[in-house]
């Protein structure tokens, strides 16, 4: 059910809102939540363009590092690049180790490089609109 939108002072449109969304199926009501958390966190977003470009935080590489954790610990020094963009190019260099044995050390260096590359294009496109 749609939460009461300013129960005692409702706006015209918030009244037709809530009608609409009562018309609506479970499926729908879900959709158009959804939907409207998606507008509310663009409208954020666009706040935050007068904010600086977030730092990544690198985490210190270990001597001995397997790939799968290398790839773990670049996540968590750049918690702000996209993990869908980062997937293929992250699998393809798991697949080199993993199916035609590339020395992880070479593909951990790759990793970094990918991941240092991706954070250079987010940090060129910051504070452009979406």
């Amino acid at each position: 059910m749609l939460p009461a939108l300013g129960q005692g002072s409702s706006t015209p449109q918030e009244k037709r809102l809530r009608s609409l969304f009562r018309e609506l199926s479970d499926r729908d009501q879900a959709t158009l939540l959804k939907f409207a958390e998606f507008l509310a966190s663009s409208s954020t977003a666009e706040t935050d363009i007068n904010q600086p470009c977030p730092e990544p935080s690198l985490l210190e590489r270990p001597p001995t590092e397997s790939v799968v954790k290398a790839i773990k610990r670049l996540r968590a020094s750049y918690p702000m690049l996209s993990p869908d963009s980062l997937l293929s190019p992250t699998s393809d260099l798991m697949a080199a180790h993993m199916i035609k044995g590339r020395p992880a050390n070479e593909v951990i260096d790759d990793l970094e490089k990918v991941f240092a590359d991706y954070y250079q294009q987010f940090k060129a496109n910051w504070g452009q609109p979406l």
